[in-house]
């Protein structure tokens, strides 16, 4: 199975390629970054009609070059993404947050989302179902710190964001970029978390396996 990858942020391709490499090492990846995307969107704001026609012309890309499947990595596009599923339909398109939610449905109770991108924060908690009481919490600077290659700091912050979180039945890592964090996060508050790149593999390995 051949699996096209497209990328906002130009951390989040390992943390997937992990993920595929622990969950699924038979899949052919194929990575696509534009890294634009997620600097325009913090710029500007807001998703705009462009940016849909940046993603379609991406999704349509990413079909042409022989794609079985194709799994977006960064959270803050929903609406954009939705446009490319159903342009590409019945072809498995996957928002990176919507296997996670899914799994984080099924645990019930309260759920932290931890993000370090600051739109993700608008526009990933309308996908969650009003069963979970969701705690949203900004690990302010985190993102800045990875980009500046400060890993350790940007973990840092990460893990001192979550502290605020740890009253939470589930904890979720909305940045493919957070899941580094996931195993201290779990020792730290001793509570289930979920990263975007385990669910996301998870759930299209079984969609596509299925279907073949």
């Amino acid at each position: 199975m051949r699996i096209t990858l497209i990328h906002a942020l130009r951390h989040s391709p390992p943390p997937i390629e992990a993920a595929f490499a622990e969950l699924w090492p038979e899949a052919r990846l194929m990575n696509l970054l534009d890294d634009s995307l997620s600097a325009d969107l913090a710029r500007d704001g807001k998703l705009t009609e462009a940016m849909t026609q940046r993603f379609l012309a991406l999704g349509d890309y990413a079909k042409r070059t022989g794609a079985d499947g194709i799994l977006f990595t960064c959270s803050a596009f929903g609406p954009c993404i939705e446009a490319v599923q159903r342009a590409l339909a019945p072809m498995p398109v996957l928002k990176p947050n919507e296997a996670m939610i899914e799994e984080a449905e099924a645990l019930g109770g309260t759920l932290g989302l931890l993000a370090s991108f600051g739109p993700t924060l608008a526009s990933m908690p309308p996908e969650f179902p009003a069963s979970l009481r969701l705690v949203p919490k900004l690990a302010e600077g985190a993102m800045a710190a990875l980009d500046r290659g400060d890993t350790g700091e940007h973990d840092r912050l990460a893990l001192l964001a979550a502290e605020e979180l740890k009253d939470c039945d589930t904890i979720a890592l909305a940045q493919f970029s957070l899941a580094r964090v996931a195993p201290a996060l779990a020792a730290m508050t001793g509570k289930p978390v979920l990263t975007t790149p385990g669910s996301a593999v998870r759930k299209l390995r079984r969609l596509l396996l299925e279907a073949s």
